[in-house]
């Protein structure tokens, strides 16, 4: 991997890489810590965004790798307002070894990739979340075992954290399926990539405004906040139309018995899960917020080839 911009650019052996070694650096942080890789590395973070898990699980991956980590924050950089895009790659690139950047318009990531000589990692754009995708596939592979035969349910907004998860599924041959509004579906141009990478692997994608047909049968089912950063404006309307895709415990029956709940944080409970779902004995939400840590490590060590 040159860049980590989207799950849709790793060929499924890569993703499938990319999990196993996220699972040794856990097994080796569990036994004691991990070697520093990364010695001497530095990564620059750059935020548009505010962030708890992002800022936190980056900081604390280089730290337990022997590297360094520098916040950058959205008043710092102003990312294409105090200076153009291209240029913040350029000079960046001349201080650190690696780039993470959380923004708004993943046209951003873009250009920054582009224009840097030193890796950038998607730490979240509108249009996917592949550090999430990340974390979230290997909960998936630690709870369940496997992905062939296994079905992943989205219930919410078409949004950038299911993109990342129709991508992943798609590439790791587990079947897929989204229950959302009419008006919040999957951009086409991500449904058809989501298509063709099911072909490939021989999973099932299922799109529908049915949530109790997406959830049918779910060994995984996945929520997130039905207005996302920057959708503030949105919330009112947007808590009127989603309430059918709230994952309480009676949608959740649906679901094999031994469904695993997963929701990418922060939640707001009481609107797309409630408090007795989220803490209940389904809940995986916090071995899945762990697990942003162990898979962006293996991320930074991919991309830096130190292993």
């Amino acid at each position: 991997m040159k860049h980590f911009l989207s799950l849709a650019d790793l060929t499924s052996e890569e993703l499938q890489g990319l999990l196993d070694l996220a699972l040794e650096l856990k097994a080796a942080w569990r036994a004691g810590g991990n070697a520093p890789l990364l010695q001497g590395k530095v990564l620059g973070e750059i935020f548009q965004k505010p962030s708890l898990r992002t800022r936190v699980s980056f900081d604390v991956s280089m730290l337990q790798l022997g590297g360094h980590a520098i916040y950058l924050s959205p008043n710092e950089i102003k990312l294409g307002q105090r200076e153009s895009v291209a240029d913040v790659a350029r000079v960046i690139s001349r201080y650190v070894n690696v780039i993470m950047a959380r923004v708004f318009s993943h046209t951003d990531i873009v250009e920054l990739a582009a224009h840097a000589t030193v890796p950038v990692i998607n730490g979240l754009s509108d249009y996917n979340h592949p550090c999430q995708g990340a974390a979230d596939f290997l909960t998936i592979l630690e709870h369940k075992g496997s992905f062939q035969g296994k079905k992943l349910t989205f219930l919410g907004d078409g949004n950038n954290v299911s993109t990342s998860l129709l991508f992943g599924a798609a590439k790791l041959g587990m079947d897929f399926a989204i229950g959302m509004p009419r008006g919040y579906e999957l951009h086409p141009a991500v449904w058809q990539l989501g298509e063709r990478f099911a072909a490939a692997s021989g999973a099932t994608i299922l799109a529908t405004n049915d949530p109790l047909e997406a959830i049918a049968g779910a060994d995984v089912v996945y929520t997130d906040a039905w207005a996302s950063m920057g959708q503030e404006a949105e919330a009112a309307k947007r808590r009127q139309i989603f309430p059918p895709y709230r994952i309480d415990s009676e949608i959740l029956a649906h679901a094999q018995e031994d469904v695993s709940v997963m929701h990418c944080l922060p939640a707001h409970r009481g609107e797309e899960i409630t408090d007795a779902v989220a803490d209940g004995p389904h809940s995986v939400l916090f071995d899945q917020a762990e697990n942003r840590l162990h898979a962006q490590k293996a991320i930074l060590v991919q991309l830096l080839g130190a292993k």
